[in-house]
């Protein structure tokens, strides 16, 4: 991904340790979940019904990742993954606080949840549950190990100017970096290739059981006897062969083995892939400020952006400073630019295309994302070969892609 300064980074790593990477959720009256502290319905700006069959709580982990947490929490109270509710989710390898719910749970009976690396900052009951993306963002303190080049860290703040490229993260594309043209595949509806690429690539794969076993049956396609030397441990692989040992003809009915979330998210890389893009070209041809053909939204009173109330530039007004150009995550239903148009043409698909014939639980609607997201209230300490760095993003931006401007570590 290009990246927007143009210094040399200061290198160094991060997220080597859960503490080294704290994430505190900031809730939509503004409050930040602080590591360590409890917290009642009141200091958020939220109602208590003691009839309510939802319990809200503070959930902070260690370790974890936001499912697997809410999974476990949810099982010890005997309960499934549908009782559970959160605003969003948190990265494994951190020290994370979160607002969450659970059905039909009192907060007493979750006051008695034991688990490691798991507690609770506060619970009470109410009438809802939480929903995803009710959340104004998160503020993150970062500990940056082994810098090389800590005098940068100035010059690239000033460069970037309280902004930065607002890039899906790389995780979106899966660790064997196939996830795009596997969604391109269920895009066109070839389903055969689809399912094909998910069993036999190799890309960036690590383990020579899976590897072997991958070009194995590429070579055979004998679906029935990869169930006897597919490793345990790909278990959606196992699934997809499964049915295609029974059936062997229907790719379509292999796909819908998978859980709806991952085959979702190979059709979200395509238009992750597109947003990506559409901002490469941007820096490339330096055009990061608004300009007159281009959708925008202002800022809320906390500097990030509204991207439920988008208007073109001349519509806005004069007051640039404070507007975020908007871009499209590229579904069916939204009208696109012709940047867009040229990357879509590129994947050798039409946008019409996201509307899934033959798979309609993965149509792709469209949404709007802005380009370049602020990040506010930056600060930072060095200390010998160490930098701690603290800042606060809006719901839907990566720190580890912010952090990318600072560390330039493929540069």
């Amino acid at each position: 991904m290009l990246a927007l300064s143009k210094s040399e980074g200061i290198g160094g790593a991060i997220k080597q340790a859960a503490e080294d990477f704290v994430v505190e959720e900031i809730t939509e009256n503004g409050t930040v979940l602080e590591a360590g502290q409890q917290y009642s319905a009141k200091d958020l700006g939220m109602q208590v019904d003691g009839g309510g069959r939802f319990t809200v709580f503070v959930m902070q982990k260690s370790n974890w990742n936001t499912i697997q947490a809410l999974k476990r929490i949810a099982a010890w109270q005997r309960r499934g993954i549908k009782s559970v509710g959160f605003a969003g989710t948190k990265d494994r390898t951190s020290v994370s606080t979160q607002l969450c719910s659970i059905y039909g749970v009192t907060p007493e009976q979750l006051g008695d949840v034991r688990l490691k690396d798991l507690r609770i900052n506060g619970a009470w009951r109410a009438n809802e549950g939480i929903k995803m993306g009710e959340l104004l963002g998160n503020r993150f303190t970062i500990l940056v190990k082994d810098v090389k080049r800590p005098e940068n860290i100035e010059r690239i703040n000033a460069e970037l100017g309280g902004i930065f490229p607002n890039y899906f993260g790389e995780q979106r594309f899966g660790y064997r970096n196939n996830n795009v043209e596997i969604g391109v595949d269920i895009i066109k509806g070839d389903f055969k290739s689809a399912a094909m690429r998910f069993l036999t690539d190799t890309t960036n794969e690590r383990n020579e059981d899976a590897i072997s076993a991958r070009n194995k049956l590429r070579e055979t396609e004998d679906f029935r006897g990869a169930l006897e030397y597919f490793p345990k441990y790909l278990r959606y692989e196992r699934q997809l062969l499964d049915h295609l040992s029974m059936i062997p003809s229907d790719f379509a009915g292999a796909i819908r083995r998978l859980p709806r979330t991952l085959s979702l998210m190979f059709v979200h890389s395509v238009d992750s892939y597109i947003f990506n893009t559409v901002i490469e070209n941007r820096i490339r041809d330096g055009l990061t400020a608004p300009q007159p053909f281009d959708k925008v939204c202002r800022a809320d009173r906390f500097g990030f952006p509204i991207t439920d109330k988008i208007v073109s530039v001349k519509d806005a007004g004069k007051d640039e400073g404070k507007l975020f150009i908007v871009g499209n995550i590229v579904g069916y239903d939204n009208e696109i630019n012709e940047v867009e148009k040229e990357v879509i043409n590129g994947l050798g698909i039409t946008q019409e295309q996201f509307k899934v014939k033959s798979m309609p639980e993965l149509n792709c609607k469209g949404a709007y994302k802005v380009l370049f997201a602020p990040y506010v209230n930056f600060s930072y300490e060095t200390r010998e070969n160490e930098i701690g760095i603290q800042f606060s993003l809006p719901s839907g931006s990566y720190a580890t892609v912010l952090m990318e401007e600072f560390l330039k570590r493929k540069n």
